[in-house]
């Protein structure tokens, strides 16, 4: 992650991050089925590739936020992060079924 610009813009004026390298890349759209497309620039960013892992985290008064399960195992904690991607996998065939 590049900032650059006076008004925290990259180069190509599709993201926007503040002093710490957080990102802002805009809004999305949930779709009938409850997906979403995580935009380009965030995908390339943060080293989001088809096939990965992502936690769904939920705070009532902040909404939710996406985090690799690789990040979390490679934080300190690779036997929780194993029963994430087993409990995960578990639940990506309940939602394929649906």
């Amino acid at each position: 992650m590049n900032p650059a610009g006076d008004k925290g813009r990259d180069a190509s004026g599709n993201a926007s991050y503040d002093p710490k390298g957080r990102g802002f890349y805009g809004a999305v759209t949930v779709s009938e089925r409850g997906q979403i497309v995580i935009p380009a620039k965030a995908r390339r960013d943060l080293d989001i590739n088809a096939g990965d892992k992502l936690l769904v985290l939920g705070d009532p008064q902040h909404g939710i936020a996406l985090m690799k399960i690789e990040s979390l195992m490679q934080s300190g904690f690779p036997s929780l992060g194993g029963h994430l991607q087993q409990d995960l996998g578990q639940s990506q065939e309940a939602d394929d079924k649906e």
